[in-house]
């Protein structure tokens, strides 16, 4: 779940919705920017389906009692989490090997600096997979590029998905969450590796410098709102409250 507190309600986005999103985001990546051409079918459907193993964990959110608000995919225990991590893989290896790899990078690469003595096993076992998969799919040197270039693509989708969940529309650069406020870390070929930064325009739009898509495009992020006094009761409240949808159009920098 990508929670985003207010002072007395919290915004609650599902995993698998934001991850839709994403992937109409790297549906739209222009053409001649794209590495790899012949992998995109598998690339855009990772980025569809890489938070998939977290559609059974949303549907019942869980309140952080420390916080007496829901768990976040920050926070949120990690047993589970990475049990369902392993599930989503999982998943999409049976239906799409490439798309699985991307997935494993993705999922691996929040253990690769430091684990704290946790995620240590998760980390191993998708490292083995990822030697696997590589093998089954002949992936050598000349590939490791394209294969970057789509692992990339997909935690970038992510992060601006993510932008649009975690930020107050409209807000200024300088209150944005603090992650996004010096642009994605992603770099890419077709603007020289510049980080490419995210501005809110309005409640409604959103600029990108080095704009890489085909076209403007607007994205719609389903999300539900509870109150912070109904959080003793979050599982029921989270099933019976009607979704909201989020509009937003992602233009270039003028």
């Amino acid at each position: 779940m990508v929670v985003t507190e207010r002072e007395h309600e919290v915004l609650l986005f599902e995993q698998h919705e934001h991850a839709k999103v994403c992937g109409e985001l790297a549906e739209a990546w222009c053409e001649e920017y794209f590495i790899g051409k012949r992998k995109r079918k598998s690339v855009i459907y990772a980025i569809y389906e890489h938070d998939n193993g977290w559609i059974e964990l949303d549907e019942s959110p869980l309140i952080n009692r420390e916080r007496k608000i829901p768990f976040s995919f920050i926070d949120y225990p990690l047993t589970p989490k990475i049990k369902a991590y392993k599930k989503g893989i999982d998943i999409i290896e049976k239906k799409d090997r490439y798309a699985a790899l991307i997935c494993s990078l993705h999922y691996a690469s929040f253990f690769e600096r430091y684990t704290n003595g946790r995620g240590e096993d998760f980390l191993s076992l998708e490292r083995d997979r990822q030697k696997k998969l590589k093998e089954k799919l002949h992936i050598h040197k000349l590939e490791e590029e394209e294969l970057l270039f789509h692992y990339y693509l997909l935690q970038f989708c992510d992060n601006l998905s993510l932008y649009l969940c975690m930020n107050e529309p409209g807000v200024d650069k300088k209150n944005e969450l603090i992650w996004f406020r010096k642009g994605f870390s992603q770099r890419f070929a077709f603007n020289n590796k510049k980080r490419i930064v995210a501005h809110w325009l309005d409640k409604n739009t959103v600029s990108l410098t080095d704009f890489p898509f085909s076209k403007e495009l607007t994205v719609s992020l389903k999300y539900k709102c509870i109150q912070k006094s109904q959080m003793s009761n979050l599982q029921v409240e989270y099933k019976h409250q009607k979704s909201r949808q989020r509009k937003i159009t992602i233009v270039g920098c003028k």
